[in-house]
């Protein structure tokens, strides 16, 4: 239970970042919100992760899934650009967090 919390914790993570991103400095109501919600919903998701798995594993995966997916989005979404060896880096990332998981 504490890895599927923990990779819908890491997702979240992706959410509240581009969240973020689009409040234009908390200057917007509806991203201002998401981030809000979505961050407090992933920290305690990571925090609830973290009381079963080691910190450090935890923590590695949190940022590992979470920044993953935020490049992700913004290749598709054209805010961030594409090439070949971008998306074998973010594949090494998931690689990483699959050997985590594999390994814990």
């Amino acid at each position: 239970m504490s890895w599927f919390v923990l990779v819908l914790s890491g997702v979240l993570e992706a959410v509240w970042a581009v969240a973020l991103g689009r409040s234009e400095g908390f200057s917007r109501v509806v991203p201002t919100v998401v981030f809000g919600v979505a961050l407090l919903l992933s920290m305690g998701g990571l925090a609830y992760a973290m009381r079963e798995l080691p910190t450090g594993t935890a923590y590695a995966v949190w940022v590992g899934i979470g920044a993953t997916l935020t490049v992700a989005y913004g290749m598709i979404s054209g805010t961030e650009p594409v090439s070949v060896l971008r998306v074998l880096l973010l594949g090494m990332i998931v690689a990483g967090v699959i050997g985590l998981k594999l390994l814990g």
